[in-house]
């Protein structure tokens, strides 16, 4: 189950002519209403399944893909639809929780009707997000009216919150000039988030070891998440032009007029042009490298293509080929004839991706748990997935624990204070504010009631304002708080803790990997990591679980079995130098990568750590 809540309208029975109708009007008209009425925010607050909206979200993708995808192509061939897959997906989601919100609703399921949208309010428009770049569009309730055929004449595709903001960004659109003085390479890598850089810079160290070269392209946005500049000298490093994904204007193609096609969604029947017409606004207004908008896409592809005929890879490294920048890759890839190789760089349950799909045609996941749904999501007809590990956890094997630890006392007890005894940390993810506060009750409710002397050092996911947390260190809860400096985050303090709570960050599996106690946070049925399941966490959904399990915390690491960590990351200190391999045996041997002949030194294999294929 589900729940969210937004909106300031109300939902009101009018009926017209003894037939019945449902109108949008402010909720300050509610103080007369006689008839079933409900503000929107109690409304979207409804529960919904989570498998039936997963279902109908595949239904109506299917519809769009067979009505709309050759609506628009880049010159590459690469289809809107195929690139923009995740960000179309996510607001397709947002429009299906509402029409079940409505069918959840007793008044309306019993009186299905049309709806009329309230006049002026735009029919997309932005969801609260603590994350710094992250664009959540949501469809409004006259959004919803509109897509189910209501007349709208007053009603602009666009919030105001919206237009003001294109406003704003709308950039020069005077193409940057491209790179012409770029030596051949080896292999070409595309990052635009710190996780990535972290990720597959280890890769390209030991490429470079190997005495092969490599080109790091930092598409990042956010000053936060770009690369640091190489020390090896065959490692280059080059960030996309300053323009290249702050395009804003028109997707041609996708301003379709009114037609008969319709999706048939759980009773309600969603126009599909209209649809479309709302989709192009994600494609107009986003910008930032994780909702490119369409013109900086084709923008992109060029840029890639340039890269590409320039440098000559044998192999494009990628650590997400699902959102668009990475599905444009790996098409990209295909096109120069380049191997493409995808690094599994978070953790992966059934529900935890905006879209199931893997396009590179290596794939190295962590853990054998990730086996099963690398096959499942891989769509290369030639893909093979291959458990090897994560290499941004090379490095946990040489941590210092005291000098973590010391950090952390010094967030929580400045001014040589005496610190806690004992020290959570809160590995958060970029949720909504609300989201966040419910996780902050639990930990710090929790905290409070568990034996023992304990503090709490928040660390803000990357992507993710630390200003989200203001609020929350200024509590008079008595447990002492602190927020970590976002360019330390979870991955440079836990070592130190005596616990980690979190949803499901990756930073989870490290504080396993390291024998600390892990609590699996949020209430029953949210997301989580699925450490518990394999004896690697405890599953805390109320106050009392999160006392318990800080209660029976012992101090030093707790020893588990080798098996049970496989399951979800094989851990030896070697990923980088596994994968390397991976990619230079690919480049020489032809289209296996299982018989391998050489081996780095000390690095047992195994058929099941070198690779399995997908068929």
């Amino acid at each position: 189950m589900s729940t969210r809540a937004t909106g300031a309208l109300s939902l009101v029975r009018s009926d017209v002519a003894s037939q019945p109708r449902w109108a949008l009007v402010g909720s300050g008209a509610l103080d007369h209403v006689a008839t079933d009425h409900i503000r929107t925010g109690e409304l979207e607050a409804m529960p919904v399944h989570r498998q039936e909206l997963c279902v109908l979200v595949g239904n109506v993708m299917g519809a769009l893909e067979h009505y709309g995808a050759s609506l628009a192509s880049t010159p590459g061939g690469a289809s809107w639809l195929h690139v923009q897959h995740v960000p179309v997906r996510r607001f397709v989601t947002e429009v299906l929780r509402k029409l079940l919100a409505l069918n959840a609703w007793k008044p309306f399921a019993s009186n299905p009707a049309p709806l009329a949208p309230a006049p002026y309010e735009g029919c997309v428009g932005l969801r609260s997000s603590s994350s710094r770049e992250y664009l959540a569009y949501t469809v409004t309730w006259s959004g919803i009216a509109y897509l189910l055929g209501a007349e709208a004449p007053y009603n602009p595709t666009r919030s105001a919150q919206l237009c003001n903001r294109v406003r704003v960004s709308t950039a020069n659109t005077d193409p940057s000039p491209l790179p012409s003085d770029l030596p051949q390479r080896d292999v070409v890598a595309l990052s635009w988030t710190s996780r990535h850089s972290d990720t597959l810079m280890p890769v390209l160290a030991e490429l470079e070891r190997d005495g092969r070269t490599s080109l790091l392209l930092d598409l990042a946005t956010d000053p936060a998440e770009r690369c640091p500049a190489p020390t090896a000298t065959g490692i280059g490093l080059r960030s996309a032009p300053s323009d290249l994904v702050t395009l804003s204007g028109t997707a041609e193609g996708l301003h379709r007029p009114d037609d008969e096609h319709v999706a048939q969604v759980a009773g309600h029947g969603v126009q599909l042009a209209r649809l479309v017409r709302l989709l192009s606004v994600l494609l107009e207004t986003s910008g930032g490298c994780t909702q490119p908008s369409w013109r900086t896409v084709v923008r992109a592809e060029s840029w890639l293509d340039d890269m590409l005929s320039t440098t000559r890879p044998h192999t494009v490294l990628l650590s997400n080929d699902t959102s668009p920048l990475g599905v444009l890759a790996a098409h990209a890839a295909e096109r120069h004839g380049a191997n493409s190789v995808h690094v599994q760089h978070g953790a992966w349950t059934a529900g935890s991706v905006a879209w199931p799909a893997l396009h590179s045609r290596d794939i190295v996941v962590m853990g054998e748990r990730d086996l099963a749904l690398g096959r499942g999501w891989a769509r290369h007809p030639k893909a093979e997935v291959h458990v090897l590990g994560q290499p941004r956890f090379d490095v946990l094997t040489g941590l210092s624990r005291q000098a973590q630890r010391r950090y952390l006392e010094k967030l929580l007890a400045p001014g040589g204070r005496r610190a806690p005894t004992r020290i959570a940390v809160w590995a958060c993810q970029p949720f909504n504010p609300d989201h966040l506060k419910s996780h902050a009750d639990l930990l710090l409710d929790g905290l409070a009631e568990a034996d023992g002397d304990w503090g709490l050092v928040i660390a803000p996911h990357p992507a993710q304002g630390a200003d989200a947390f203001n609020a929350l260190v200024k509590r008079d809860v008595g447990t002492p708080v602190a927020v970590s400096d976002p360019r330390v985050g979870a991955r440079g303090c836990l070592a130190g803790a005596d616990a980690v709570a979190s949803a499901y960050s990756t930073c989870g599996i490290e504080a396993a990997l390291l024998g600390i106690p892990v609590l699996e946070i949020g209430p029953p049925g949210e997301r989580t990591l699925g450490l518990t399941g394999h004896g690697l966490a405890t599953r805390c959904e109320a106050t009392g679980d999160v006392a318990e399990a800080l209660s029976g915390v012992r101090g030093g690491p707790t020893p588990i079995p080798r098996a049970a960590l496989d399951e979800v990351c094989r851990w030896r200190g070697d990923s980088a130098a596994r994968i390397a391999r991976l990619i230079t045996n690919r480049s020489t041997s032809g289209p296996r990568a299982d018989d391998y002949t050489h081996h780095h030194p000390g690095a047992a294999a195994s058929p099941q750590d070198e690779g399995a294929s997908v068929r």
